[in-house]
């Protein structure tokens, strides 16, 4: 980042002092794949369907199989980040991805997407990035830390799918994968530049408690099932808003993309107010208000189909894309440094996992009535709310 762009973001208020160097750096590779990424993750079913000829339940189970990957990667990266260098881990995250645009690019049907599908959905950086963060920041800071660097995601994808779509139809969607390759090796090429972190030394000479030992430690295991529940309200709602907003209120795919652009920008400003919040007055009410705000959001979704409306709406439920780095910060300081990794990796596997099953369980909802799901998801993110409030993590 420039000495120049350093500065501008300080004139608007942006807190990047909260990140320290090795910070900074995570801060902008997330930034670099989050653009490449956004680049064509909007468009990529549409592909599928158009390009490729593959049917929804062909789709569908290219998705699925890239969640499952991740949920069972983020475990795979908790031990290997306990055991070697954060740094290489987190690099080899974006190693992964690198190669997956390339066959995406080259794929003639949906079979040959599968591998590229699976290594998009490696996640060596769940359990690793959030080990690294908190050993590094500043403890004072923390929640205002992980929301900052979260808001480098959303940034990165306010304007790229609409460049990524513009592109796409100017030069071809091979080039917009050929470039999403090059962001991908360049967010890994920054993160070579951090400082290595290793677990205490004594972790090398032991291996420490088994998955199974900590699956039975109740702490860990209710608040795993605490925000594993937040990830499935999140995603049983979410992957159905673009096609409530075609269905009820007959929006097209600009009004609709520019409405998730308003969202991804509603999560980086809500991102830092709530940042601060959680420093000041607790971890918990910063949770239970991003709750709170998607509650809101869904309502006028519901009640209204005004664009302004939405407008303010879409906003709020950008709330909604900081639950994981809300979570992140309310597990990582709790988390033993020797296995802090291993010991992270459970709640965000389980959390995963139950993030794969709520798209289908949204799907049948609202094959049931358009308003089911949402309905239903203002209840359960309002009494969230509420137990996150009155929850001492």
């Amino acid at each position: 980042m420039s000495t120049r762009a350093y500065r501008r973001l300080l004139q608007i208020g942006f807190p990047i002092e909260v990140l320290n160097r090795d910070l900074k750096l995570i801060f902008i590779s997330n930034l670099i794949g989050s653009f490449g990424d956004g680049l064509y993750a909007y468009l990529l079913p549409y592909y599928m369907k158009e390009t490729l000829k593959a049917s929804s339940v062909e789709i569908g189970i290219l998705y699925a199989l890239t969640s499952l990957t991740a949920a069972l990667t983020l475990l795979l990266a908790g031990s290997l980040a306990d055991k070697y260098d954060r740094k290489k881990i987190m690099i080899a995250g974006w190693l992964a991805w690198v190669p997956a645009p390339i066959i995406f690019s080259i794929a003639r049907d949906w079979i040959q997407m599968l591998p590229g599908m699976i290594l998009w959905g490696v996640w060596l950086g769940g359990p690793t990035s959030t080990a690294y963060i908190v050993t590094s920041a500043d403890k004072n800071r923390l929640t205002l830390t992980f929301t900052v660097i979260s808001s480098s995601w959303s940034f990165g994808y306010i304007f790229s799918p609409a460049i990524g779509g513009y592109m796409a139809g100017k030069i071809g969607m091979q080039a917009v994968f050929y470039i999403a390759f090059i962001l991908y090796a360049l967010a890994g090429l920054v993160l070579a530049f951090m400082r290595s972190q290793h677990a205490p030394a004594q972790q090398k000479t032991s291996r420490g408690p088994s998955t199974i030992e900590l699956l039975k430690d109740r702490k860990l295991i209710s608040m795993s099932a605490f925000f594993a529940s937040i990830m499935f309200v999140m995603m049983m709602f979410r992957p159905l808003v673009p096609q409530f907003l075609a269905d009820a209120y007959h929006y097209g795919d600009f009004e609709i993309g520019v409405l998730g652009s308003i969202a991804f920008f509603g999560s980086a400003v809500l991102g830092i107010i709530l940042g601060k919040a959680g420093d000041k007055w607790g971890k918990e009410y910063a949770l239970a208000a991003s709750m709170l705000a998607c509650s809101i959001s869904l309502t006028i979704m519901l009640v209204t189909g005004n664009l302004y409306a939405l407008t303010a709406a879409f906003f709020l439920a950008g709330a909604s894309y900081i639950t994981w780095s809300l979570m992140s910060a309310i597990i990582g300081p709790q988390a033993p440094e020797p296995i802090r990794a291993k010991w992270i990796s459970i709640p965000q596997t389980i959390s995963m996992f139950a993030s794969i099953i709520a798209p289908y369980v949204g799907g049948v909802l609202y094959s049931i009535s358009l308003d089911f799901p949402f309905v239903i998801s203002i209840s359960a993110t309002a009494a969230l709310a509420l137990f996150a409030s009155f929850r001492k993590f």
